[in-house]
């Protein structure tokens, strides 16, 4: 099992990098794929084409809700992330044709996402194992480190846009990784959308870490995050995505 994080500013293009590389591994048969959404603003799903109400799922901030305040259940006694396992599996996790997937969703009480995250864990240490590559999208800033969703991760990505801001993320998101003791294989940078390619020389002088090359910009991509279609529908030979499958294959990950 490959477990591949995500991370990134607000607006770098994480999650389309995300989706595409989904794309990647399913067009190659690297599958099952399990992908992952810990971001609250949820668009994982609609640029994969899931639609978690639709097939009758829940978000596993929705089952807590369910469990622990609208049926009565208590938090006393047996850990209440081990009493809702169970549901995320039954009812948390959408089963597809080339990918399964589960969210996060919103905050289920006033506070922190202490119990949500907690649950996603206790979830993904059961079910990873049965998948040959987990993705999973993290939330704006360095959330889903601090939180340690996950223990042991195969690869980090950090999607950066041309600002100090982003550049100063890769840092402190690498930072946080090692100080909360995350097992990470590599940590790599990618450069977004809008990242300019003149500036990817510069990029590779400005990080320590190594550079993978940049997200091509792709008018198609836009258009079906606009029409909420599916960017698994792109064709093979989108710019964004043949740069995806480079960027892939740079990391260790042909198909």
């Amino acid at each position: 099992m490959n477990l591949l994080v995500i991370v990134g500013r607000g607006g770098t293009g994480k999650t389309s990098f995300v989706a595409l590389t989904a794309k990647y591994f399913i067009e190659a048969g690297a599958t099952p794929i399990l992908l992952v959404d810990a971001d609250p603003d949820q668009n994982l799903g609609e640029m994969v084409g899931v639609d978690l109400h639709a097939a009758g799922k829940k978000t596993i901030s929705e089952l807590l809700v369910e469990t622990f305040l609208e049926e009565g259940g208590t938090t006393v006694g047996v850990p209440p992330t081990k009493r809702i396992e169970s549901r995320i599996w039954s009812h948390g996790l959408y089963e597809g044709v080339d990918f399964d997937f589960i969210a996060l969703g919103t905050k289920w009480i006033e506070g922190c996402y202490c119990l949500p995250n907690a649950a996603l864990k206790g979830a993904l240490e059961s079910l990873t194992k049965n998948y040959r590559y987990v993705l999973i999208d993290s939330p704006a800033g360095l959330e889903h480190l601090n939180r340690r969703i996950t223990s042991r991760v195969d690869d980090i990505f950090d999607v950066v846009d041309p600002s100090k801001k982003s550049f100063d993320h890769v840092e402190r998101a690498y930072r946080i990784a090692v100080e909360v003791k995350i097992s990470f294989k590599n940590f790599y940078v990618v450069g977004g959308f809008r990242f300019p390619e003149a500036l990817e020389d510069q990029a590779k002088s400005l990080v320590r870490f190594k550079f993978l090359g940049k997200i091509a910009y792709d008018e198609n991509v836009e258009k079906h995050v606009l029409a909420g279609e599916s960017l698994l529908n792109l064709p093979i030979n989108s710019p964004a995505y043949v740069s995806v499958k480079r960027i892939m294959n740079a990391a260790g990950h042909p198909c």
